[in-house]
């Protein structure tokens, strides 16, 4: 029960990675407030909440575009009216695009990325800070972020540059939040995941799939629980003094 009593918003939990966060900290005792455009699952199944629910967890849904600041705004409100306060924000949301070099990438995907994986975590950010800035303080930490960035937006990859872009902008975001608010008391930090293996469509043919598990050190690729673990190690009182990190998940991919 490393989350006991914490309120926690978590972005784009209805699916993938988010979901597997979403459902880990309600099993830590969080109090988890989902904001997705849909509570539908990419990969199928039940919707987030049900299954928190039927664990006996506490969640709530609400309908958030991350790239809509008024949205986002709403969404933390929402969590603060019904709960009293904001301990933890989980800027998870994020869309692939087409997934195209330069000159095949349209100006209106590359802004349809940025605006959901650039400026979704510049806002969730921003509300966030302002929230835990206006709540009294609870030991060292006043809050804490937890941004999910990715290996992409450290390294090149074919055709993925609005998407890599975007998350190295949540990385840099990451230590910007962490360095400027640290005497306030609000711990910033993010994870990297590498391959994961979300149950939905990958969007790569096998010969994607092949590279990926030749190019990973570990014998496996990445879970979403994976992520979701390093997730609620920032998120808790176990990380102390640590803050503006970008924590890597991935098998050993970027020590090879």
């Amino acid at each position: 029960m490393r989350l006991q009593d914490r309120v926690a918003i978590v972005t784009g939990g209805a699916s993938g990675i988010g979901r597997a966060i979403a459902m880990l900290f309600a099993r830590e005792g969080a109090r988890v407030v989902i904001g997705d455009v849909t509570e539908t699952p990419l990969e199928g199944g039940p919707p987030t909440r049900e299954l928190i629910a039927a664990e006996g967890g506490t969640v709530r849904f609400h309908r958030c575009d991350v790239a809509a600041a008024a949205d986002v705004d709403a969404l933390v409100a929402a969590a603060v009216a019904e709960f009293g306060r904001l301990d933890v924000m989980v800027n998870n949301a994020a869309i692939r695009g087409e997934g195209k070099p330069l000159l095949e990438t349209s100006v209106e995907d590359w802004d349809r990325v940025m605006a959901v994986n650039a400026r979704g975590v510049f806002l969730g950010c921003k509300a966030a800070v302002r929230q835990f800035l206006a709540q009294d303080q609870v030991g060292e930490v006043r809050g804490r972020i937890v941004n999910i960035s990715s290996q992409h937006g450290m390294v090149a990859a074919p055709g993925k540059l609005a998407y890599g872009t975007g998350k190295a902008a949540a990385a840099y975001i990451t230590k910007q939040v962490a360095v400027d608010y640290a005497k306030q008391g609000i711990v910033c930090n993010a994870v990297a995941p590498g391959r994961i293996l979300t149950g939905r469509p990958a969007g790569a043919g096998t010969d994607a799939m092949e590279y990926s598990v030749m190019r990973t050190p570990m014998p496996r690729l990445g879970r979403p629980m994976d992520v979701a673990s390093a997730a609620l190690f920032l998120a808790s009182d176990e990380a102390t003094f640590l803050t503006g990190h970008n924590l890597l998940v991935d098998g050993g991919w970027m020590a090879f």
